[in-house]
């Protein structure tokens, strides 16, 4: 009796997304999902580590620009005369106090 084992492939799509799955090694072929084509475990990692990367990239651009917002209202908040305790809870604003 031949002994199976797990197999894992890696499948890379059109859009450039990466995705992986483990089959049971059956000796028969196995397709590939719709639109994937199939690619090495380092083509793989290569790409994941791409994409984790602009990810990771516009995560820390967006939390920049949040943070400018904040400071923007806070500044505004602080120009209406508002209280800088409460200037600071509305806009969310946690960096060093600022003069307007």
């Amino acid at each position: 009796m031949a002994s199976v084992a797990d197999r894992t492939l890696y499948y890379q799509y059109a859009d450039g997304s990466v995705s992986k799955r483990t089959v049971t090694d059956t000796g028969e072929p196995v397709p590939p999902p719709p639109g994937g084509t199939e690619i090495t475990a380092e083509e793989y990692a290569q790409q994941l580590a791409a994409i984790e990367q602009t990810n990771a990239d516009a995560e820390a651009e967006l939390h920049d620009q949040e943070q400018q917002q904040s400071l923007e209202d806070y500044q505004a908040l602080l120009a209406l005369s508002v209280p800088e305790a409460t200037a600071r809870r509305l806009s969310g604003y946690t960096g060093p106090a600022e003069e307007v």
